[in-house]
């Protein structure tokens, strides 16, 4: 009997997944950033963060090198471009900087800006 009242339990929640994935692919879309077909290459330069934090992108086609000046100073890494990505290695953690919007970067500095990178969420660079 306990079987039967998960039914309905377990369908509602599958529908309510189904709706909050097509609500946030519109949103994702629309979002104004870099387009995926000058994705890597078309990142190339300095994308500015808060408080004197930037992220550079050098090199490419394929082979990059990213510097990332944080408070405590610059770091260099090299970076392999992935699917509108590029990925690289930062103190054994596997890292993928990719294009997204003010509001992605979950960095209230950056909320209004619209052409940004993201590493992860706390952590983006943009260039308006």
């Amino acid at each position: 009997m306990h079987r039967l009242k998960l039914v309905p339990l377990i369908a509602a929640c599958a529908a309510f997944s189904a709706c909050t994935r097509s609500a946030e692919a519109p949103m994702a879309a629309s979002a104004s950033a870099p387009a995926a077909s000058e994705a890597p290459g078309g990142w190339l330069g300095r994308w500015q963060g808060p408080e004197g934090t930037f992220l550079e992108i050098t090199g490419g086609p394929g082979t990059y090198s990213i510097t990332v000046q944080n408070l405590d100073g610059p770091r260099r890494f090299d970076a392999k471009a992935g699917t509108d990505t590029l990925v690289f290695t930062r103190d054994g953690v596997l890292e993928a900087v990719r294009a997204g919007s003010g509001p992605q970067t979950g960095m209230k500095w950056l909320a209004e800006k619209r052409d940004c990178l993201i590493v992860k969420v706390g952590e983006g660079y943009c260039r308006d």
